[in-house]
């Protein structure tokens, strides 16, 4: 049997509770082509897709696989949006979605707040340790942690990737990790951590997907190494995590799948 939009709207919102997306985001039901009342109205959902991103690939992909709904982690409307224009590529996006039928759901920031969510998830990729409170009580978009056992560098570097399942990383060491000196505390953030890390100060390890040059040389000066894994590889290894939460709430009934197209548009070459 499918699962009803109602319900699975609930199902998506008790992983990644909308009230805990940050206020600059965009999170939700972004694209409802069909009505839930009236007549021609669809009630039920049969196929979700899974990805980071909704690009043309993904949405081909949708599309061949007969997809109720893309749950897209990044938000494919994000700025003020005033006309939608078959030329742009991102509205393009939209419009064919529409016309095929096809909602688009994003979790964003709620996800990476949630407890269980994606900074949970990142935060796996150091070791078992003691985790830390945030300065103002509040989970918010970081993860710290005071290791069980203080490791050196090379070790953390390793143990990244993984978790992440990458063969390279951008590191950056600080003077005295270089020496040999072990890491004992960490902050994570999934995608981009600089605006976070600035209220994270103190940790020797930052490990994130991007960050400004000056944002890195800043915390190398102060002591510090920083890890960066680029932008989606912080987060898209969350998603058969996600799948499995979305299987299991709907008990079955409801056919979830990664998109085999998603991947980081950066390669290294």
């Amino acid at each position: 049997m499918p699962v009803a939009v109602a319900q699975f709207l609930q199902h998506l919102e008790s992983v990644a509770p909308l009230e805990l997306a940050e206020s600059w985001d965009n999170v939700g039901l972004l694209v409802e082509p069909f009505r839930r009342t009236g007549e021609g109205a669809r009630h039920e959902l049969h196929r979700v897709l899974l990805t980071i991103d909704l690009t043309q690939p993904v949405l081909e992909e949708a599309v061949a696989w007969r997809a109720d709904w893309v749950v897209a982690y990044h938000p494919p409307i994000f700025a003020g949006l005033k006309r939608l224009v078959a030329a742009a590529p991102g509205d393009r996006l939209l419009i064919e979605a529409i016309r095929a039928g096809i909602a688009v759901y994003s979790p964003h920031t709620a996800l990476d707040a949630a407890p269980g969510g994606v900074n949970d998830w990142l935060l796996e990729a150091v070791g078992p340790g003691r985790p830390l409170a945030s300065p103002d009580g509040t989970a918010r978009l970081g993860r710290t942690l005071e290791l069980q056992e203080p490791a050196l560098l090379p070790e953390m570097v390793h143990r990244i990737k993984a978790h992440l399942g990458l063969r390279q990383l951008r590191v950056a060491a600080s003077a005295r990790h270089a020496g040999g000196e072990p890491v004992s505390r960490v902050a994570v953030c999934a995608g981009s951590g600089g605006a976070v890390f600035a209220e994270l100060p103190g940790f020797d390890l930052y490990v994130t997907g991007e960050m400004r040059h000056h944002d890195v040389l800043a915390r190398v000066a102060a002591g510090a190494s920083v890890v960066l894994c680029e932008h989606t590889n912080s987060e898209r290894g969350y998603l058969p995590r996600l799948q499995a939460r979305l299987l299991n709430l709907a008990g079955g009934e409801l056919e979830v799948r990664i998109s085999a197209c998603d991947r980081d548009p950066l390669a290294v070459s």
